[in-house]
């Protein structure tokens, strides 16, 4: 597995990049998720939340990592990739979560660009499989990532709010 310092990323096209997320960030992040809750069912925005979880993401390497995709100084989007083991893999597998780009730039090949960025990633820390949820009337999102070799699951997600 890679040190995270020394990790690269691949500069498509030249006026973005990506690269880990640093804690001064986090406000920017924030940002990103009030818009990506927004829009999804299950969740609502809360900043203070967001802020907390970040900050274990980024201080805790090995749950996972998040990536921005930048402008310059300006972060356009955002994906995190959190660890677990999977006994059916036999090894490392990621959750893919998050994946948000800035709605007025969306349509731009941004989300390309994070997502294999992601993927790349994922491999070369030696996960063996991605999985990701939707939401199900999210059929945009959906059919962008079946674009990229994702695949509906049998699996049905259940989930218990434990808080």
């Amino acid at each position: 597995m890679r040190s995270s310092s020394r990790q690269r990323f691949p500069d498509v096209s030249g006026m973005h990049k990506v690269s880990l997320a640093e804690e001064t960030d986090i406000p920017r992040l924030c940002e990103l998720l009030g818009i990506l809750f927004s829009q999804e069912k299950d969740f609502e925005p809360d900043a203070v939340k967001q802020s907390a979880a970040l900050l274990q993401i980024l201080r805790r390497p090995e749950v996972g990592y998040i990536l921005v995709l930048r402008e310059g100084s300006v972060i356009l989007g955002m994906v995190s990739l959190l660890y677990t083991i999977s006994t059916a893999s036999g090894g490392r597998a990621a959750m893919l979560e998050d994946m948000v780009v800035q709605p007025e730039r969306r349509g731009e090949g941004l989300g390309t660009e994070l997502l294999l960025a992601a993927v790349a990633f994922a491999r070369e820390n030696g996960c063996l499989r991605i999985t990701l949820l939707s939401d199900r009337a999210n059929e945009a999102a959906i059919c962008f990532y079946q674009k990229y070799g994702f695949r509906m699951s049998a699996m049905l997600p259940l989930r218990m709010m434990l808080e």
